[in-house]
């Protein structure tokens, strides 16, 4: 009788330790993707390229960086203490290829591709269409650079540029533009280059 009892007793408990853990076991997936949420959201968002300086997203038909080359040619002149040039890129494949937006643009040096100073600011008061270049075809931008010798030495830390580094419109590959002869402000404080929209030559 007593040997009964107990068994009556005991088969309760472990229904109610059964419950205890089933429900346990529900909550842990509830409380699971809250953690992995957050983790997520302070994640960092990764850069479209290297240098940060872009939102642009690729386009469909973009041109691929490697048939595109850049040259810098004249300008529209510039204000007092800065001169503006132009950017230009063209494409050397063989199919029609599109670009549209900003290109990325900063000064490097060094022989060997280091990046000098800040990257180029947008100027997005500019148009900015989408250009299809044929094979041979070209787009520009302009790219207005503020003289080295208008800082102090110490705020510039002037260093002599071998030309530029160029990341086309949403691309995270980039290009070198050779232009000797000018002056980079290593600093990054110091912002020399402000770069329009492409536009169609």
């Amino acid at each position: 009788m007593t040997t009964k009892t107990i068994l009556r007793v005991g088969a309760p408990a472990s229904v109610a330790l059964a419950f205890v853990l089933a429900v346990a076991g529900c909550a842990t997936p509830s409380t699971a993707p809250t953690t992995g949420s957050a983790s997520t959201s302070t994640s960092p968002s990764s850069s479209p390229r290297p240098t940060a300086t872009t939102t642009a997203t690729p386009i469909e038909g973009q041109c691929d960086t490697g048939n595109l080359a850049g040259t810098i040619g004249q300008g529209g002149g510039g204000a007092a203490g800065s001169v503006e040039v132009t950017l230009v890129l063209t494409n050397n494949g063989s199919a029609e290829c599109s670009l549209q937006g900003w290109p990325g643009v900063s000064f490097v040096g060094d022989g060997n591709g280091t990046q000098l100073g800040a990257a180029a600011q947008f100027d997005r008061s500019t148009p900015h269409p989408t250009v299809v270049l044929q094979p041979g075809g070209s787009a520009q931008a302009p790219l207005k650079i503020v003289q080295a010798g208008n800082y102090s030495e110490s705020d510039c830390k002037p260093t002599p540029a071998d030309g530029f580094r160029v990341y086309p419109p949403g691309s995270t590959e980039s290009l070198f533009v050779e232009d000797q002869g000018r002056t980079a402000c290593a600093s990054e404080s110091v912002q020399l280059l402000t770069v329009g929209a492409l536009t169609g030559s």
